[in-house]
């Protein structure tokens, strides 16, 4: 089940050092948040979804909208994820370029330590890039394939990217092993292209696969081909184009929501949660980093519907809000680490502290 397709103009430059090394560290909280708290398929449910992951790579402090979102987000997770895979109970494989070409082995790696049989997730791995790359030709080459399985093999996720260099654009596609019936019928959920020409070559080589689906949608009865039609016009609703400019114009962004973050970080009194800001230094941003972390956490995932003001939480590389804030993101990391700690220990009072600020600013 392809989930969405976001559209995110084509950036230079990569995440510095420093940057990565923090994003690397509070992916990994999150990770280990959210599967202690909803289980690790939760945590796939999540990263499927575009607005979700839009705003994860805006609270990690990378940027609010280009095409580097995908393969840095990515890649610190996956970074993350290495050495506590028993931890988050799932395994990410792949990445960008040559590194997606390693998903199948990588896959296979994570079925012997398991002792488990994982050749369908390896078939699944391949066929929905074949699909994204093949039956799709809208214009973008595929570069970058991420996938997220279950220790049990039982769920998977894919997040994978195509470049456009005419255009000056990348395209996202994002899956959900979730009701999958059949890999054949779903890719033309969510097509949707600005190119009008050259799109989709059926008498090449390379497109058998898009005739076959051709073949078998017109062998189905009508009921079928409509109830697919009507599953693009809902999918087509969730596509995301993010402009090519850098700088974040207000409508952008959902003002309301916004403008009550910043009301309730300065009017708020902190008595609620006051042994979760006890220690020195923690003042409105830290709280104001926390509640849209604890959002993007505890709200559910159809719910993060303007991803732009996540990037509110540390800043941006870019300085788009603003410069990234070290000394908040170092707080909102520790405190994250040391509310899991101590709620492994049965003391839940800053999970719980955490917990109410999704309300608060929800």
């Amino acid at each position: 089940m392809r989930t969405g397709i976001t559209n995110l103009p084509l950036h230079g430059g990569k995440a510095p050092y420093w940057l990565f090394e923090k994003m690397k560290r509070l992916s990994r909280e999150i990770m280990l948040f959210i599967s202690s708290e909803f289980g690790p398929e939760e945590f796939l449910n999540r990263i499927s979804d575009p607005l979700w992951f839009q705003a994860l790579g805006c609270v990690l402090g990378f940027d609010w909208h280009s095409s580097g979102v995908t393969t840095t987000v990515c890649g610190a997770l996956k970074e993350a994820a290495k050495g506590i895979e028993d931890d988050i109970g799932f395994y990410i494989a792949g990445g960008k370029g040559g590194t997606s070409r390693k998903t199948p082995s990588e896959i296979i790696a994570a079925a012997e330590k398991e002792s488990r049989d994982f050749e369908n997730l390896v078939y699944s791995s391949k066929i929905v890039a074949k699909v994204d790359s093949t039956a799709l030709q809208d214009g973008y080459q595929l570069y970058h394939h991420c996938f997220f399985f279950t220790k049990n093999g039982k769920k998977w996720a894919v997040i994978q990217q195509g470049m456009n260099e005419d255009a000056k654009y990348a395209r996202r596609y994002q899956w959900l092993s979730d009701k999958v019936e059949s890999f054949v019928c779903e890719p033309h959920n969510a097509i949707s292209c600005d190119i009008t020409s050259e799109v989709l070559n059926l008498i090449a080589a390379e497109s058998n696969d898009a005739r076959k689906i051709i073949t078998q949608i017109s062998e189905q009865k009508p009921e079928k081909t409509i109830a697919e039609l009507q599953k693009i016009n809902a999918l087509l609703e969730k596509s995301i184009t993010y402009p090519k400019r850098h700088y974040i114009k207000l409508s952008d962004m959902e003002i309301n929501r916004l403008s009550k973050i910043f009301q309730s970080t300065y009017e708020r009194k902190p008595e609620n949660f006051e042994k979760l800001i006890a220690m020195p230094g923690v003042g409105p941003k830290t709280v104001r980093s926390l509640a849209l972390i604890s959002e993007l956490i505890y709200s559910t995932p159809y719910s993060i519907e303007d991803p732009v003001r996540f990037s509110f939480a540390h800043g941006g590389k870019d300085g788009i809000p603003y410069p990234v804030d070290n000394d908040t993101y170092n707080k909102s990391i520790d405190i994250l680490h040391n509310a899991l700690k101590e709620s492994k220990i049965g003391l839940n009072d800053k999970v719980n502290a955490i917990k109410r600020l999704a309300l608060f600013y929800g």
